[in-house]
């Protein structure tokens, strides 16, 4: 993992990113690219006026004289930091940024949305997400205690998910983790016997494996719903991450015939890593 990049807006969510990736930056050497997406209209940008130039030149001024303060964090010490500075508030950028510099990882924080909001407002998280080729991890809370040692990979194992499985699959065992698979068995995800989960599972680890060597991390468990069953045995296991796929462009993955994966995304406690289908 060489590069990570952490977009931020200076809140204190954004410094929960920022830590996280420094942990991760400390284990494995990482440099991290601290992206700023500096808002400006069109009119500021491309005007030959000297005053709106002049405006330009001071809002970059003032992000880079944030970005001096918002760095100047114990924890960073030794680390390689780049900070850089978008003049759009577009955030399908943020994957341009990432092939230009080859990074491996995406951490952004994220407060998380709840009720209505859901419906009507999408986050720059989930705007990230969407875009994004390379794995994101979001993260909610102060990182102190964030550590890789158990993941939680949450998947319908249809054909969809096997590209995803495969690259969490790489990304984790780079991070040294242990990765669990969980299939969860409800009412609202297609309620299925035991051997027809068993035979799905035994079809979709062939096909994504070539064998069946890790079919004993495979756990199934029923729930009243799919987002409670993957959150209750994230939470009874211990886990440090939880691992979705998302169907980029398209939105959040909508596993087991329902916004699965977007749920877990807004509701987890738990830091969330996406994979593109």
């Amino acid at each position: 993992m060489k590069k990570i990049i952490i977009p931020v807006d200076f809140s204190e969510h954004s410094e929960f990113a920022l830590e996280a990736a420094a942990n991760l930056a400390q284990k494995f050497e990482s440099e991290l690219i601290v992206l700023h997406m500096l808002e400006l209209s069109n009119a500021i940008i491309s005007s030959s006026s000297d005053t709106l130039s002049q405006e330009a030149v001071f809002y970059l001024k003032l992000a880079e004289q944030k970005f001096d303060d918002f760095l100047n964090k114990p924890y960073l010490k030794d680390i390689n930091v780049t900070p850089i500075v978008k003049h759009f508030k577009v955030w399908s950028e943020v994957n341009d940024v990432a092939k230009e510099h080859n990074a491996d990882l995406i951490v952004m924080g994220s407060h998380g949305v709840s009720g209505i909001k859901e419906v009507l407002i999408g986050s720059n998280t989930e705007k990230v997400v969407r875009h994004s080729e390379i794995p994101v991890l979001v993260v909610k809370h102060n990182p102190i205690l964030l550590d890789f040692e158990n993941v939680v990979f949450a998947s319908d194992f249809s054909e969809d998910a096997i590209k995803p499985y495969q690259n969490a699959r790489k990304t984790f065992e780079k991070l040294n983790a242990k990765m669990q698979l969980v299939y969860v068995n409800s009412p609202d995800g297609n309620f299925r016997s035991s051997s027809e989960i068993d035979k799905k599972i035994a079809e979709f680890l062939n096909k994504a494996e070539g064998n069946l060597d890790h079919i004993d991390s495979v756990r199934v468990v029923s729930d009243y719903s799919v987002e409670k069953g993957i959150l209750n045995f994230a939470n009874v296991t211990g886990a440090d991450v939880i691992a979705v796929a998302t169907h980029g462009r398209k939105g959040l993955a909508h596993f087991f015939e329902g916004s699965v994966s977007e749920d877990i995304a807004n509701h987890s406690t738990l830091p969330v890593m996406t994979f593109k289908i």
